[in-house]
C-alpha cells in the first residue's frame, strides 16, 4: 500500500507569463498524478523563499532570484491519514514572472505545460481550482483546505481571506 507523507512545512511556485501560468504533472510523492506548481518541503535552516528557489531548481531547471518570487498565499492543508490521525501542512505559494532558462521535465515533474490562468485542467489537487485563480488574478490570500486520506478528497469548501502582505520570510 502506498504510504501516505506527513509534510507541515512546504513551497509552491508558479511561473507566469502574461495570461498563462506553468504547470508541471507531478511524477511521484504529494500530488502524483495531478498538474500542479513547482515546489515541496522547505528543508531544516531554509526560509520558505529559499526552498521554492531550490525548488524550482531541482523540478524544473529554473533560476530566479529572492527579490522576483512575489509572495502570494499561505494555505493551510489539514489533511486526515486513512488512520483517522491528521496533520496540517502550511504551503506559501509565491508566483514569479522572470527567470532564467527553459522548464525542463524532471523525475519530479514531467511535461512541463503552458495553461491560460481562466482555463485550469481539471486534474489539480482537489482544492488547487478554489485557490489558485484567486491568487493568479492577483489577489494575497490566506486559505484553509481539509483534505482525506492522500490529499485526494477536499472535505468541504476552501476558506479564503484576502490579505494587503505577509511577514517577512
Amino acid at each position: 500500500m502506498e504510504e501516505e507523507k506527513t509534510l507541515l512545512n512546504a513551497t509552491l511556485c508558479f511561473l507566469v507569463r502574461g495570461d498563462k501560468v506553468l504547470l508541471g504533472f507531478k511524477a511521484r510523492k504529494i500530488g502524483k498524478d495531478y498538474w500542479n506548481g513547482y515546489g515541496g518541503g522547505i528543508e531544516d535552516g531554509e526560509t520558505p523563499r529559499q526552498a521554492a528557489l531550490r525548488e524550482l531548481k531541482e523540478e524544473a531547471g529554473i533560476i530566479t532570484s529572492p527579490e522576483l518570487l512575489e509572495k502570494m498565499a499561505i494555505v493551510d492543508f489539514h489533511n486526515i491519514k486513512s488512520d483517522g490521525s491528521n496533520f496540517t501542512c502550511r504551503v506559501h505559494v509565491y508566483l514569479t514572472s522572470q527567470w532564467t532558462g527553459e522548464p525542463q521535465a524532471t523525475k519530479e515533474m514531467t511535461n512541463p505545460t503552458w495553461f491560460n490562468i481562466k482555463c485550469l485542467p481539471d486534474k489539480m489537487m482537489p482544492a488547487d481550482k478554489q485557490w489558485l485563480p484567486v491568487i493568479l488574478s492577483g489577489e494575497k490570500i490566506i486559505a484553509t483546505a481539509k483534505l482525506g486520506p492522500f490529499q485526494k478528497t477536499l472535505l468541504g469548501e476552501v476558506e479564503l481571506h484576502q490579505v494587503d502582505s505577509f511577514p517577512d520570510d
